[in-house]
């Protein structure tokens, strides 16, 4: 450990879909003087319970997690939003003496956190819906045909399915003239805490699809359907909302439209988890500065927190 190191720990404890990721911060707050924040882009919303696998009542009354249920659905959340809202949960938990655990599965959210954001044109609600309307109309993919045309670099990185950055890069092209990937260099904000990255990554797929697929079939008998009817009733429902398009939600809008059958429905928000597992694992291969850990390892937790040990005995990580 470098002693000359002064700056207030934190950790992010990161990993796929259905890795046990709650768990583990759960284990870990229980022998350390952590504080959790949860780094998840659907779990921010009121609601969204059952289907974004929120932590359970029982599960937040013991541990509890911060940047949890601070949105309404209909209310868009951004990976700004969420580093204003992180930052001033981290240094509150800091002042408080306590180490900041920041776990999720959402690396756009841990990117800007860690990295900064490129000063950019605040929203623009009408360029937004005209943006959606068009998409209703035409398909996301035209648009990210058209943001193609406009900004190249920007479009290799966005998926042509990525509606939300879609909407984001064509709306910033309109307000600034300029594309987006021309904006995202430059200085940006870093930051104040030294972070110690833990990433689960199943070295087999076999038991995460396998785990994806029974919690998808909980949650069912849990009762998401109904969760997602009330979501849809609501006045301020609209299928384009950041919120709607959750996976497994976005999979439920067709179903409950009596456009496709249960057994369809259940298929393709199972396929949609793995493929968000997958997408979230390549992103995690990407953070070279992270400490991987197989997610099946049946010591998991007492590996995690013999390298927790490490890096802070000063700093309230010793147990």
């Amino acid at each position: 450990m470098n002693r000359t190191d002064q700056r207030p720990r934190a950790i992010f404890l990161m990993g796929p879909t259905a890795s046990g990721k709650t768990a583990l911060a759960c284990a870990l707050a229980d022998r350390f003087d952590v504080e959790l924040v949860s780094v998840d882009s659907a779990l921010v919303y009121r609601g969204l319970d059952i289907g974004a696998a929120k932590p359970d009542a029982a599960t937040l009354a013991r541990h509890p997690h911060r940047l949890i249920d601070i949105r309404d659905p209909a209310q868009a959340y951004s990976a700004a939003d969420f580093r204003a809202d992180a930052l001033a949960a981290m240094d509150a938990i800091t002042r408080a003496g306590r180490v900041p655990l920041l776990v999720g599965g959402t690396g756009l959210y841990f990117r800007a956190l860690e990295h900064g954001l490129s000063a950019l044109p605040d929203a623009d609600p009408g360029i937004r819906r005209r943006l959606a309307d068009e998409a209703g109309d035409l398909g996301w993919a035209a648009l990210h045909e058209r943001l193609r045309g406009l900004d190249p670099l920007a479009a290799e990185r966005i998926r042509p399915g990525d509606a939300q950055r879609i909407q984001r890069a064509l709306e910033v092209i309109e307000l600034s003239g300029r594309p987006l990937s021309a904006q995202q260099t430059g200085p940006r904000e870093r930051l104040r805490w030294r972070v110690l990255k833990l990433a689960l990554v199943p070295t087999d797929r076999a038991p995460l699809h396998a785990r994806i697929a029974r919690r998808f079939d909980a949650m069912l008998a849990e009762g998401f359907l109904d969760e997602a009817r009330r979501l849809r009733a609501d006045p301020a429902w609209q299928a384009d909302l950041p919120a709607m398009r959750a996976v497994g939600y976005r999979q439920a809008w067709p179903h409950l439209a009596g456009d496709i059958d249960a057994a369809t429905f259940r298929d393709h928000a199972v396929f949609a988890t793995r493929q968000l597992a997958k997408r979230q694992i390549t992103w995690l291969r990407s953070e070279l500065d992270a400490r991987p850990f197989d997610p099946d390892r049946c010591a998991l937790a007492d590996d995690v927190s013999q390298v927790v040990r490490m890096f802070g005995p000063s700093a309230g990580l010793s147990t």
